[in-house]
């Protein structure tokens, strides 16, 4: 296994304009690490100088122990699995598989014996004498994916392989990448716009755009303690709630608008120096009003949107000019123009410096913790 090295990495193809910029991330051995961001940030091509395909304008690479700069790519020591697949259409599935042993001159035995570990590994076994036109969207990726595994590279670069693929074979085949990734110990790195394949992927996630580090980290802890707006809108469906408000010291409350101030516990004015705010909030974070909700967290909303989706119901309100998005687990009769009793506590509440847009209050609401105990034999 290898780490792969960025150390102040930029790019640009005409001198002016940046394609990614002041990129500093170490990527472990055996890591399962994710590039997401919108399309045009710079993800793929991030990926590509990785791989030796785009030249490095500024910076270091480092693979192993290895400044890989100028290091061409075959002799990198690594895989690339492309959104097309890239299979030959008049080769088997077999000899498609075993392309690149054929190239590097492995003995035919070998080659035979890793093609079938893989074959049986990615259930390939019954479509080795197909052409890649005999078989399936996630046949085909399977394919490009076995091709990567016979090589035995240590690192395996993935650019949005599961993208042609439709949403439940997608979600088969992210817990099958998964499992192969962590059986074979591969260090991956894996490129995706898609936040959903991020977070259940991931061993680490980095999230980009318009080519600079917007977070790196755990999937679970970006979600509860995004750094700025633009993370906190981009990962998690609904996305997170925010809206611009003001800090009344005099009354100890947050202004989101006319009908809606939310009040600041006296523990808390002290981390707020300032008038302005973005105030976020989940939308499983905004829960039903009850009995015992103090008075100043109740809040009546005017339903304008419902989505019932079996599991869980989301609904949405208007906040002045801006819609925000409630979930709640379960089916609710709710229509649109039903009045709904709503809490607002200011624990759930991030909150982010209006200016540098970077967060100043994590929200308290962090999850359920499963108690560990000893599992005897």
């Amino acid at each position: 296994m290898k780490r792969v090295e960025l150390s102040n990495i930029s790019k640009t193809y005409d001198k002016t304009v940046d394609i990614l910029s002041n990129i500093n991330v170490t990527i472990e051995p055996g890591e399962f690490f994710v590039l997401v961001g919108p399309s045009g940030c710079g993800k793929s091509t991030m990926l590509r100088m990785i791989a030796g395909l785009e030249e490095i304008t500024g910076g270091t690479l480092k693979i192993g122990d290895q400044v890989a700069n100028q290091l061409p790519p075959n002799k990198r020591e690594l895989s690339m699995v492309f959104q097309n697949y890239a299979l030959y259409p008049h080769l088997t599935v077999e000899q498609n598989i075993a392309f690149g042993l054929h190239v590097k001159k492995i003995k035919k035995d070998e080659q035979k014996k890793r093609v079938t570990e893989a074959a049986e590994m990615l259930g390939l076994t019954d479509y080795l004498d197909r052409k890649p036109r005999a078989l399936s969207g996630g046949q085909r990726q399977r394919v490009a994916l076995a091709r990567a595994i016979v090589s035995e590279a240590p690192i395996c670069l993935m650019d949005e392989p599961l993208s042609n693929l439709d949403a439940k074979l997608r979600a088969q085949m992210r817990s099958e990448l998964r499992r192969i990734q962590r059986e074979l110990n591969m260090t991956m790195i894996y490129v995706t716009h898609d936040q959903v394949e991020a977070m259940t992927m991931g061993d680490r996630i980095m999230i980009l755009n318009q080519g600079e580090i917007q977070q790196v980290g755990k999937p679970i802890e970006i979600y509860n303690y995004p750094e700025n707006p633009f993370v906190a809108t981009f990962i998690g469906s609904p996305s997170m709630n925010l809206k611009k408000a003001t800090y009344a010291r005099e009354k100890n409350q947050l202004v989101l608008n006319e009908n809606i101030a939310i009040t600041v516990p006296s523990t808390e004015t002290t981390t707020l120096p300032n008038a302005q705010y973005t105030v976020g909030i989940r939308p499983e974070h905004i829960t039903m009003a009850t009995e015992q909700t103090l008075a100043e967290n109740r809040f009546e909303v005017v339903v304008t949107n419902v989505e019932v989706l079996g599991d869980e119901t989301i609904f949405s309100f208007s906040l002045g000019e801006t819609e925000w998005a409630v979930k709640w687990n379960g089916q609710w009769q709710i229509d649109i123009g039903d009045v709904v009793l709503i809490e607002l506590d200011f624990a759930a509440l991030s909150l982010f410096d209006s200016e540098s847009d970077r967060l100043v209050k994590k929200s308290a609401k962090a999850g359920n913790r499963l108690e560990r105990k000893e599992v005897l034999v």
